[in-house]
């Protein structure tokens, strides 16, 4: 049964505003009331500002802009905005079974939990280390649903991991799937493995020294590969890692993340030869991304030809400021302001 897609606010908590005078608490509540007047990409475009008393944001116009100058300059600004992948979100059916199987088989810890009996779904984190500085899963239970289509889409998610025979035959002791058993991958010398957890969700297991960021890939097909490297690049300020292409098995891989992929966790983009539509299902939901703003996010997402799916501003009920798109092929990102995340996690 297909479930009405819930917003996830366990990351979207912020504490009460810092101390400011009147005057900065009005902009503030103004600027994050939706996307505000003076934050304006024209010919008197404006920018925001963190002050570094308290952290209250206000604004100064910055003079007489053409566009075609602003708009490159929002663009540029993309590159050297602080960024960093914080967590994958999707759905499941079964929260404790979920919960037992990524602590018990694949050794991450239950990092924190979110009930939201009104709104009847639960929100769990797990992952290798703290939120502030790991790549961390976020489970959703939404109350009386057990099954989610994954589709044809998603395809898996990568563990970097120092003996993957290990966990191979502790899945196998716990009851769970291997899909693959650890061998060489196909045209290269890689020890690598796949399982799946109890809702169908694959895991590839890469055999390689210990890594700072375990959870160390997100794998999702595309329609066209160079258009989905373009819009990551000039949209979400992301760097071309690496490319591979395979003639003989028909498929070409693009590696793009925000840093080298031995220290971060990286988006895996998958093109296979041919096929220019998936059908992306209903369980995988998001991925969120950390930014210093995130109304310039937004303002550079469109002008690089993305769909804002959610203005950039504060998310109702809570005091955390996001924006949301989607790519060309329907993946959902959500842009979460950085210091908010920062109190949130503290």
């Amino acid at each position: 049964m297909a479930s009405t897609i819930r917003p996830s606010l366990s990351s979207f908590m912020l504490p009460s505003l810092p101390s400011c005078n009147p005057s900065q608490k009005l902009s503030l509540l103004h600027l994050g009331s939706g996307k505000p007047n003076s934050y304006n990409f024209g010919l008197k475009a404006s920018r925001l500002l963190r002050h570094d008393d308290g952290n209250c944001m206000g604004v100064m116009a910055c003079g007489n802009l053409s566009p075609a100058a602003t708009q490159e300059n929002v663009l540029d600004w993309v590159k050297h905005d602080k960024r960093r992948m914080l967590h994958v979100v999707y759905r499941v059916g079964d929260l404790d079974k979920s919960i037992k199987f990524y602590t018990e088989c694949l050794g991450m810890k239950l990092l924190r939990r979110r009930d939201m009996p009104e709104q009847r779904y639960t929100n769990v984190f797990l992952g290798y280390g703290p939120e502030d500085a790991h790549f961390v899963i976020e489970l959703t239970y939404n109350y009386g649903i057990d099954y989610y289509d994954i589709g044809t889409g998603f395809g898996h998610f990568g563990l970097a991991i120092d003996d993957i025979t290990r966990i191979v035959e502790l899945v196998r002791l716990k009851g769970g799937k291997i899909i693959r058993e650890p061998g060489p991958v196909k045209g290269g010398s890689s020890i690598i493995a796949f399982i799946e957890d109890p809702d169908g969700y694959k895991f590839e297991l890469i055999e390689k020294a210990p890594s700072p960021e375990p959870l160390c890939q997100v794998m999702l097909r595309v329609g066209d590969l160079d258009r989905s490297i373009k819009f990551y690049e000039k949209a979400f300020g992301m760097e071309l890692l690496r490319t591979i292409d395979n003639p003989e098995y028909k498929y070409a891989i693009a590696m793009m993340g925000y840093g080298p992929e031995e220290k971060n966790t990286v988006l895996e983009l998958t093109y296979n030869y041919g096929v220019t539509e998936y059908d992306n299902g209903d369980a995988y939901a998001q991925i969120a991304i950390g930014t210093d703003d995130v109304y310039k996010t937004a303002e550079a997402i469109k002008l690089a030809g993305g769909k804002i799916t959610r203005e950039a501003g504060l998310v109702p009920g809570f005091r955390t400021k996001i924006a949301s798109c989607v790519d060309p092929d329907g993946w959902k990102t959500v842009f979460v302001d950085n210091i908010d995340f920062c109190r949130e996690v503290e």
